[in-house]
């Protein structure tokens, strides 16, 4: 894929993510929370200028610096959700404003990392972008489910009439 289209994919993600994360929406521990964090990370591997191949080093310093803000700020927004149990045992997530300020800091740190890159004349490809956000949603994703399994509580079992009854039920006699 070119930049451009990677470029639009990595903003279409980050729309829907944080527009759906900014809803009170139950949370399904058992779905495969993983999976659109990896397609991300195929898709981003799999563009060989991931890396520039005149500066390596530095382009390598500045994907880790990449990665690095990607899993403090999906840690960070994890954290910062709000996470609670309805009594039907449901789990509910919604992100707060100290996650849209979490998300301002991970994007302010993003926009510093391009600006060293540029000034030291590294080129970068929107795929180390695709990868931070691969992270991000990942480790967020991970914390929400380990967060949202603590809270989880057996649904108690609704009487109906007569269950008191059950062991001394009258015996018939044939």
């Amino acid at each position: 894929m070119s930049g451009l289209v990677n470029m639009v994919v990595t903003v279409a993600v980050v729309a829907l993510v944080v527009v759906r994360q900014f809803r009170a929406r139950p949370i399904d521990t058992d779905r495969r929370w993983w999976v659109l964090p990896v397609v991300l990370a195929a898709l981003a591997l799999r563009e060989p200028g991931i890396l520039d191949a005149h500066h390596r080093v530095e382009s390598a310093l500045l994907l880790s610096a990449e990665l690095l803000t990607g899993l403090a700020t999906g840690a960070g927004w994890g954290w910062t959700t709000r996470v609670w149990a309805e009594p039907d045992g449901v789990v509910w997530t919604k992100s707060t404003k100290a996650s849209l300020a979490v998300w301002g800091v991970g994007i302010g740190l993003r926009v510093a990392l391009f600006a060293l890159g540029t000034m030291i004349g590294v080129h970068q490809d929107s795929s180390a972008l695709m990868l931070g956000l691969a992270a991000t949603l990942l480790v967020r994703s991970g914390v929400l489910a380990w967060r949202a399994q603590s809270l989880k509580t057996p649904v108690a079992q609704a009487t109906s009439y007569g269950d008191s009854l059950a062991g001394t039920a009258w015996r018939e006699r044939v």
